[in-house]
């Protein structure tokens, strides 16, 4: 596979992808899904809703998501905002009790690889 050839744009229900965030621009592409491909290393895969105590923890870690950085055209995040968090960075902040809620519908299937469905389902924003 090319690496810059997305993987099929499929969620955790091996349904079609719905679009994580537009405002602000999100996902490993900039096309808005949680889309990923080989180059993607981080897995860039989990569709989350942002809150101030969870910007403050990947502050913490070391992932300012608040600040913004004109130069690659990235808005920095606010309570509320959708984003496609690296799957295992989420992983880390469940174990922390730092976990920010997942849209399921919006989250690629290949976060399953890192994080079990089991555990997104504890944070779903998306559940009947």
């Amino acid at each position: 596979m090319d690496k810059l050839e997305k993987e099929p744009s499929l969620n955790v229900y091996d349904e079609p992808l719905i679009p994580c965030s537009l405002d602000p621009v999100t996902g490993f592409f900039r096309d808005g899904c949680c889309n990923t491909c080989e180059q993607d290393l981080g897995s860039h895969t989990v569709c989350i809703e942002t809150s101030q105590a969870f910007l403050e923890y990947s502050r913490f870690k070391g992932n300012d998501l608040s600040t913004p950085v004109p130069d690659y055209g990235f808005p920095g995040l606010k309570p509320g905002d959708n984003w496609c968090l690296c799957a295992s960075r989420w992983l880390e902040a469940y174990h922390a009790g730092m976990a920010p809620r997942v849209f399921l519908q919006r989250t690629h299937k290949k976060a399953l690889e890192i994080v079990p469905l089991k555990l997104l389902s504890e944070c779903a924003a998306d559940l009947n």
